[in-house]
């Protein structure tokens, strides 16, 4: 019955992981990429209401006059006078219409490895198949008060080309007395600085609120993946808040209201950001907001300072920035540190183990920097990774090659007490005892593996460093599967693999085969379970390690593949050392059953006990009369 059950959960965990991702998660990533390619530009105004004042403020969203608070989209497509950006990450350009950043474009990534590909978009206008933006403005306390709007035409008073070192300052002049100016500068990278300005000519004093906002309009396609968030992030009050696009939308009202000092907010995929961050110093009231208009859900996340009061003939200002490219760990870090914004690295999605993960990500970087392959530094980081734990791992082999010398005697024991189960344990309990062997000893090189595979496989999945990142021959992108497959005997046959949909997974490339075969020599080198069908089962764990890996990133292979090779290095040596028999016609290693046993493992049984009747032993070992 224990035999049935370990090979019911083996069978049952296999079918979960393997179903889930091919039955599940890839259905629904499909239909989210249906959807989205349905998407069409549509009316913006009921954004206009969320975009009013966050909730908490004196002016809630809907309730103030029109004209009182900044929408959140225009009305229409944007066909007005824009302002170019030029950076040596960024192009793109801001729409006077409005004064929104809403058209970006990362000049250092492409859509695919091919370097002739598009560019990334990351910001898209309205009226755009899927537009996504950041704006800034003021709202009102009061009714009557005209701010900047959706369709406000702003002028430039500064500047011609927003790039480092050249902001630019636009102006909008509401005629009642009220000027607002909007300076915006850029750095190298993808970090804007917005300042706001407000001054007062009139002779009223007035209430504004100045606040941010990032939209985007339409579910975006994800990859579906419990490790990778994607969707609403932020820091607030120095903690981390992840929200599904889903969690929003299935929340009270369709918004979610954190209040914060400083901190950071906004969408992010799995390798682009945009994201809002205000005065480190000042309180806000953050919301990630979801509605939806004309069929289409729209995505909003907000911010809002508190109200400032300007006096007649006074000027009131307040700067905040937007992170809007690529998260890429040095830059973020360097953010973090330089602009004092809190955790700002945990934009990557590290993960709960991110003390270890981070480490990992940030050794990897430094020998690709000296070796400038990031297949090679997973190679050296595994070495290292193994001088570390060397200690463990001597006493965890030599411990193995004391259980390889008691398989001759173990298989004797299970011969002599058949199927009594209990008393065979007992007597395997003793012999462990008396030779002072521990078969847990074998696990801890597993174990181990454990957290750095994990973590290894999260930096290969999260971080933007690793895509399109090549290693030798065919692997140009470290964070995609090996695209080789023995369909076609790996590129050899002049055809291309065809989609086989959930089937896919019996596609297996070079690497992949790679990691079976060296799992599988490794395993041979282990002592092998005393019962037969466990040992069957163990034999199988190469066969299902290599289908369940050949999805997996390719960097995570060749280093599960560089590690068991190292490991069959460091284990042959040790246990030849320590009188381990391995290879040849005495090697104890089990025939699993499947074929005829070795001499080293069919002891003849021991004589029987005396026979009661005559006083005379039974012979011992009778030979059996020979079949005809």
């Amino acid at each position: 019955m224990d035999q049935k059950n370990l090979i019911l959960a083996i069978a049952v965990s296999l079918a979960i992981l393997l179903g889930f991702e091919y039955f599940v998660a890839q259905p629904n990533r499909e239909k989210v990429a249906e959807q989205q390619a349905t998407q069409q530009a549509a009316d913006t105004s009921a954004l206009a209401q969320n975009a009013a004042a966050p909730a908490g403020q004196a002016t809630a969203p809907g309730a103030a006059a029109s004209g009182t608070v900044a929408p959140a989209a225009a009305a229409s497509a944007d066909v007005g006078p824009r302002l170019e950006i030029d950076t040596p990450t960024l192009t793109g350009s801001i729409s006077l219409v409005g004064g929104r950043v809403d058209e970006l474009i990362l000049r250092q990534y492409h859509t695919t490895v091919d370097p002739e590909s598009p560019n990334i978009v990351l910001l898209q206008p309205p009226g755009s198949s899927a537009p996504y933006y950041a704006d800034f403005g003021w709202s009102a306390a009061a009714a009557g008060v005209a701010v900047p709007g959706p369709d406000s035409r702003w002028t430039v008073a500064q500047g011609d080309v927003l790039s480092p070192g050249h902001p630019v300052v636009l102006e909008w002049d509401n005629g009642e007395g009220l000027v607002f100016r909007r300076k915006l500068s850029i750095d190298d990278e993808y970090m804007f600085t917005v300042d706001q300005e407000v001054e007062n000519r009139g002779q009223q004093e007035v209430t504004l609120s100045p606040y941010g906002l990032i939209s985007r309009t339409g579910t975006p396609k994800t990859l579906g993946y419990f490790i990778l968030h994607e969707g609403f992030v932020g820091v607030f009050n120095g903690t981390l808040h992840e929200e599904d696009y889903g969690d929003v939308a299935d929340a009270p009202n369709g918004t979610i209201t954190l209040p914060s000092k400083g901190g950071w907010l906004g969408i992010t995929d799995k390798y682009w950001m945009a994201a809002l961050v205000p005065d480190q110093q000042d309180e806000i009231t953050g919301r990630f907001v979801h509605t939806q208009s004309g069929g289409q859900d729209k995505y909003q996340t907000d911010f809002i300072y508190g109200q400032m009061s300007v006096a007649p003939g006074a000027t009131v200002q307040q700067t905040s920035r937007l992170f809007a490219g690529a998260k890429v760990v040095t830059v973020l870090d360097d953010y973090r540190d330089r602009l004092g914004i809190d955790r700002f690295d945990l934009a990557v999605d590290f993960g709960w183990f991110y003390f270890l993960t981070k480490p990992m990500f940030k050794a990897l970087h430094w020998i690709h920097g000296e070796v400038g392959n990031f297949g090679i530094a997973i190679m050296i980081l595994t070495v290292c990774v193994k001088l570390l734990f060397f200690p463990l791992a001597n006493k965890s082999y030599r411990s193995m090659a004391k259980l390889r010398k008691l398989q001759p005697e173990m298989q004797r024991l299970r011969e002599r007490y058949g199927d009594d189960k209990q008393r065979f344990n007992q007597e395997l309990m003793a012999l462990y005892k008396k030779e002072k062997a521990n078969p847990a000893a074998g696990c801890w090189p597993v174990v181990i593996q454990i957290p750095v595979f994990f973590s290894l496989y999260k930096v290969l999945f999260v971080t933007i460093e690793m895509r399109h990142a090549p290693f030798f021959g065919w692997i140009h992108d470290l964070s995609a599967p090996d695209p080789t497959s023995w369909i076609n005997l790996f590129g050899l046959l002049p055809y291309h693999v065809p989609d086989l949909g959930p089937l896919h997974i019996i596609s297996i490339g070079a690497w992949p085969l790679l990691m079976g075969i060296s799992m599988f020599l490794q395993q041979r080198l282990n002592p092998q379970p005393a019962d037969p069908t466990q040992a069957r089962i163990f034999m199988l764990m190469p066969v299902i390690f290599t289908f369940f890996l050949g999805s997996f990133p390719a960097g995570l292979v060749i280093y599960w593949t560089w590690n068991n090779t190292l490991s069959i290095l460091q284990q042959y040596v040790i246990m030849k050392r320590a009188g381990a028999k391995i290879g040849g016609k005495a090697d104890p290693m089990p025939s699993f059953g499947f074929g005829k046993k070795t001499p080293a493992v069919t002891e003849a049984k021991p004589a029987a006990a005396p026979a009661k009747k005559g006083g005379q032993a039974k012979p011992a070992n009778k030979p059996k009369p020979a079949r005809k």
